[in-house]
């Protein structure tokens, strides 16, 4: 990785998440803002406390403890090193002189163990510049991978706290802290009586369904691998592309390489990028998969646009059948993340009477909110 001058603190550490993260660490964008908040509670002129603070908070694992010291040690030095080198970066270019200025001499001094006024950089930082917050359809080529892999760090989230459940025991196992302090409010507090829980086993089926057509193009890669990445977490789930034709892909994205199993969906699918056939590859969803895959407890999810090319009363009628044999149909589509957007296409006004919930998803931020639904 080439590490950049950046122009304050909080910058770097947000650079230094996507460090560990091309090193392996799955962080998100929380991750980041936990880390930037963590600045406001500690004396970062300390440089061991500003260490073990990154620590607890990006490290999720015993190898990444056993990692991070000689990675923070790494990053740290080199930027050390660059604050005083010729190498710009694009952000740089849009700033004042005057600012820039400013900027490194607050880098410098924090690098030097002075704290200086870093407390009003840290402030200025904006969720809103976040790569997590950019629509897919204007990610530049040299944001794609950090995009990708923020992706897969937030799918991953997203699948473990899906299937992390818990139901009450009698067995000594672990500890229920909300119930115990119920039981024991008739005691003044004090806990003389203990609540147990044990890992309770999600039932949740889900079955992922991803528009991969020409009108998709800008966006099907990013849902592709947020597919990818869930479905390696979380077991319990069916996925499948579609364009001209249904292809169920759950085997192929159990491919250790996110990549390969890209190009071999892409060699698979004669009518990758080209129209689109809703409602002739739901029609083939229900009529061969449907009554394997999905019952009652199944949450269906549709990404795509809904710009249909066929028969949109097919779509219709699938839209109709699936609706009335899972649990919940999600339906995400790219188009609805802009501001004037209205469904009016005859496949969205087709499909929307059968859809339980109708979002957006055209950035990580709106793949996040999923959770909330799942």
């Amino acid at each position: 990785m080439l590490i950049t001058r950046q122009t304050s603190l909080s910058k770097n550490i947000v650079q230094f998440c996507r460090y560990l993260r091309q090193k392996g660490f799955v962080l998100g964008v929380q991750d980041e803002a936990t880390a930037l908040e963590a600045l406001t509670f500690i004396d970062y002129s300390n440089r061991d406390i500003f260490r073990l603070a990154l620590k607890s908070v990006l490290c999720k694992t015993k190898s990444q403890l056993q990692e991070f010291e000689q990675l923070f040690n790494s990053y740290w030095k080199q930027i050390g090193e660059a604050v005083d080198s010729k190498v710009k970066t694009v952000r740089e270019q849009v700033l004042k002189p005057k600012d820039k200025d400013a900027s490194f001499k607050s880098l410098k001094a924090w690098l030097n163990g002075n704290k200086n006024d870093e407390e009003e950089k840290v402030a200025s930082y904006s969720s809103n510049e976040s790569l997590s917050k950019k629509n897919f359809a204007n990610i530049p080529d040299d944001e794609i991978d950090e995009l990708l892999r923020l992706i897969k760090a937030l799918s991953k989230k997203l699948a473990a706290k899906a299937g992390r459940r818990y139901e009450k025991s009698n067995k000594i196992n672990l500890p229920d802290l909300r119930r115990t302090l119920r039981r024991n409010m008739r005691r003044g507090g004090e806990l003389l009586e203990l609540a147990y829980r044990n890992p309770k086993r999600n039932r949740t089926k889900l079955v992922l369904i991803c528009d991969v057509s020409r009108s998709m193009e800008l966006y099907a890669g990013f849902l592709l691998q947020f597919m990818y990445a869930f479905q390696h977490v979380y077991r319990r789930v069916e996925t499948f592309a579609f364009s001209t034709s249904l292809h169920h892909i759950t085997a192929l994205l159990r491919q250790n390489d996110f990549h390969d199993a890209l190009k071999i969906l892409s060699n698979k699918n004669e009518g990758w990028n080209g129209g689109t056939r809703i409602g002739k590859s739901l029609h083939e969803f229900v009529q061969e998969f449907a009554p394997r895959v999905i019952d009652k407890k199944t949450i269906v999810i549709m990404m795509s646009d809904g710009w249909d090319a066929g028969d949109t009363e097919l779509l219709k009628e699938s839209m109709e059948r699936i609706h009335k044999i899972c649990r919940k149909l999600i339906w995400l589509n790219p188009l609805a993340g802009y501001e004037d957007y209205k469904p009016q296409v005859a496949g969205m006004r087709a499909a929307l009477p059968f859809t339980d919930i109708f979002a957006a998803v055209h950035n990580a931020e709106s793949l996040k909110r999923l959770g909330n639904w799942l």
